[in-house]
């Protein structure tokens, strides 16, 4: 029996359209990449900074982020927690800056058997199951705080430091790298030292005890961004800071404005945004299989009044103006 032309032309057509539709419901849909960016605190413009780098780094590398931070930075449980719930979510890799050189090992090593890679940023951790650190030099960062400070004060006189809290990596390093460069000056007396963990207050407060134990005391090395704002209050509080001469770390607006007021002599900033892109851009090279450096420094700088204002160094200080 033969078809007539326009039945078979109806048929040409029905043929076509389920070729097409069955084309279209077989395209594979590709996901992003998933990765878990843990940091040590939500608060502070360095963390912000971080964060900055991190999204910069997905955008580029059309991955998918997810950041989690406890409220406090001396909070070590309160991190491993979440660091467990990272693991839990099953993502492709971690991005884990650690508050803890020794506690956050274990959980490190969770990830490590769950074929999760870590990628660790600004401060490091005691396990071989970390694929790359990327971040400051801190013993070098202590010893260039060191040079500014001899600087100002000169080969003899008393000082002070005030510090995170004992054991804390990061500060552990800055003042190891400060106390090996005081000691070239026998005449360089460190007279006192205090932790004010991370309590703005606390650090005024032991500031104050520390200068009404020591009236002579020439200059103060405050090894973090807490410590270094309330150093700062208080010896600006008693309009000291033609006597005593303070050396920061970071690059708070605070400490910015205090630096230009002369209250602070001269500040130690890192490259938050490089350490939070390279820990994502690492991430990325890790879950593709591409080798990665175990190690990636991303340098340290001292800021005074005689350089802040230079392009590149505006740059590291107002990350978040175009």
């Amino acid at each position: 029996m033969r078809m007539k032309p326009m039945m078979i032309a109806v048929l040409i057509a029905l043929l076509s359209l389920s070729s097409c539709t069955e084309r279209v419901e077989t395209m594979p849909t590709e996901q992003k990449k998933h990765l878990e960016v843990v940091l040590r605190s939500q608060e502070g413009d360095y963390w912000k900074t971080v964060k900055m780098g991190a999204e910069v780094a997905a955008k580029e590398f059309d991955v998918a982020l997810d950041f989690r931070a406890p409220g406090d930075e001396a909070d070590v449980k309160g991190q491993i927690a979440l660091m467990e719930q990272s693991i839990s979510s099953s993502p492709d890799a971690i991005v884990l800056a650690a508050n803890d050189y020794i506690e956050l090992s274990a959980v490190v090593d969770e990830a490590d058997k769950a074929h999760i890679p870590v990628i660790t940023i600004d401060s490091e951790v005691e396990t071989k199951h970390v694929q790359s650190f990327i971040g400051a030099n801190h013993y070098e960062a202590g010893q260039l705080a060191g040079k500014q400070l001899i600087k100002l004060i000169g080969k003899s006189g008393q000082i002070a430091i005030v510090s995170f809290k004992p054991g804390e990596r990061n500060t552990e390093l800055r003042e190891k790298g400060l106390l090996d460069e005081i000691a070239k000056y026998p005449e360089v007396q460190v007279i006192d030292k205090a932790y004010s963990l991370t309590d703005r207050e606390l650090a005024a407060q032991l500031t104050d005890k520390i200068i009404d134990k020591h009236p002579e005391l020439d200059g103060i090395v405050a090894l973090n961004e807490i410590s270094s704002s309330g150093v700062a209050s208080a010896v600006q509080s008693r309009n000291l800071q033609e006597k005593v001469k303070i050396i920061t770390f970071d690059s708070t607006s605070e400490e910015l404005e205090l630096l230009q007021e002369g209250v602070i002599q001269a500040t130690i900033i890192q490259n938050p945004f490089s350490i939070g892109y390279l820990g994502v851009k690492n991430a990325v090279d890790a879950i593709e299989g591409k080798t990665v450096s175990k190690r990636v420094e991303t340098g340290i700088k001292a800021i005074d009044l005689s350089n802040m204002f230079w392009s590149d160094n505006q740059k590291l200080l107002f990350p978040f103006i175009k």
